[in-house]
């Protein structure tokens, strides 16, 4: 698998989700400037329920933010132990630990890609091709790790 292509593919997914946060947030304001000069304070609540979605979209285009700063220092090198960067292939599935992205189809297969703070990757962080490791009772073994 290259791994390269599919950071690529996750890089320009976490900037299109960017682009679109962003676009979110001057919408939304837009809607509060108008909201402001047509209506009078008589609908403050509109204009705060406004800037209540307004923090929102914003928190959660830090978090996005945050990823693509991560993903920026993933290497593609081939690796002997699952970590960041790590494409890793268990008897349940692949796993791509970069970045939550969700799934990804890549080369026909399903890639779940996955944060190091998820529950998942903190069970197999450190180990290596042929170990096992258990997340919720569900026991997997790591067949291999590109």
């Amino acid at each position: 698998m290259d791994k390269q292509e599919l950071l690529n593919i996750i890089k320009t997914k976490i900037t299109d989700k960017i682009q679109a946060f962003e676009t979110l947030i001057a919408e939304t304001r837009a809607s509060n400037n108008d909201t402001k000069s047509s209506m009078g304070d008589k609908y403050e609540t509109g204009r705060e329920m406004l800037q209540q979605e307004i923090n929102n979209l914003q928190r959660q285009l830090n978090e996005t933010l945050n990823q693509q700063s991560v993903l920026q220092k993933i290497s593609s090198d081939p690796m002997d132990k699952v970590q960041n960067g790590a494409l890793v292939k268990t008897d349940k599935g692949l796993f791509y630990i970069a970045a939550s992205a969700g799934e990804i189809v890549f080369e026909k297969q399903k890639v779940m890609t996955v944060s190091t703070e998820s529950p998942l990757v903190k069970a197999m962080y450190g180990k290596k091709s042929g170990e096992t490791f258990t997340v919720n009772t569900i026991s997997q073994m790591i067949e291999a790790i590109w």
